[in-house]
Formats: C-alpha cells, sequence, structure tokens
C-alpha cells in the first residue's frame, strides 16, 4: 500500500493556517463590539482650549479668548543698536606671518586678525579696541587700535 500524502510539516502548517484564521475572526468581532459607528456628532467634535491643544471637551465659555490678543505670524523685532567697536586682548600675533588672533572682552569669542586690519602696530597681550567685518571664513576684526 501506498504512504500517505500527508506529512509532519504539512499538518503542522494546517494548525497554524486555522489558529491564524480564527484570531482574525476574535479580533473582527472584537472590533465591531467596540466601534463608535452610530455614537454621533458629538464623539468625533474636537475642541481647542485656551492654550491651543486640542480636547474633547468644550471649552469654558469664560475663558474666552480676544481677536485683538491673537499674533499671527512672527512679532517684529525692535532693532537694538549696539557700539560697532569692540574692546579685547590679542591672544596670538605672528609679525612674520602677518595674522593674529584677539579675544573678546565681553563674549569671550576669538577673532582672526589680519596685518592689513591694523592701524598701529599690537603684540601679545596688548589690549585693543577693534570692529568686526564679515570675512571668508566669518568675522574678522579690522581697524585694531591700541588702548
Amino acid at each position: 500500500m501506498a504512504k500517505s500524502q500527508q506529512t509532519f510539516s504539512k499538518i503542522e502548517k494546517e494548525k497554524k493556517k486555522l489558529k491564524k484564521r480564527e484570531e482574525k475572526q476574535k479580533k473582527k468581532a472584537e472590533r465591531l463590539a467596540n466601534s463608535n459607528k452610530g455614537n454621533g456628532l458629538d464623539s468625533m467634535i474636537a475642541y481647542v482650549d485656551e492654550n491651543g491643544y486640542l480636547t474633547d471637551t468644550p471649552p469654558d465659555p469664560r475663558k474666552k479668548v480676544k481677536a485683538e490678543n491673537i499674533e499671527i505670524g512672527v512679532p517684529k523685532r525692535e532693532k537694538v543698536e549696539f557700539d560697532p567697536v569692540r574692546k579685547g586682548k590679542v591672544a596670538f600675533f605672528n609679525d612674520s606671518k602677518g595674522y593674529g588672533f584677539i579675544n573678546d572682552e565681553e563674549t569671550q569669542e576669538r577673532y582672526f586678525v589680519h596685518v592689513n586690519g591694523l592701524t598701529q602696530e599690537v603684540k601679545e597681550n596688548d589690549r585693543v579696541s577693534f570692529e568686526l567685518e564679515k570675512g571668508q571664513k566669518g568675522m574678522n576684526a579690522v581697524r585694531v587700535k591700541k588702548i
């Protein structure tokens, strides 16, 4: 007699398929039981509270926001004027190469200075006043004078 065509792996695959079908049917029944169909418009409405967050409860009418207080866009910045002349200390200067660096006293930032930007000769640790200009690789100190 011939052997049965049902092998162990085929039987296991069939069991898995049946189990998957049963789980799918259970999930479908659960979704139908918990569905929100027919609940009405009230369950679908979202409100915005006084802080701008979405909620499902209507806002308190006593806490109304006036239309004049709403700013759309970015508020305009007030122009802040500052003194273009800064003060600092020469941290490094190489006379033979003609460049150096100045540390700003206020911001502690380091700015590049070229010999062409000097009005007087400077050395390391000299206190100087300077102005800033945009250079190729960042801000450069120009019109450098000893204090």
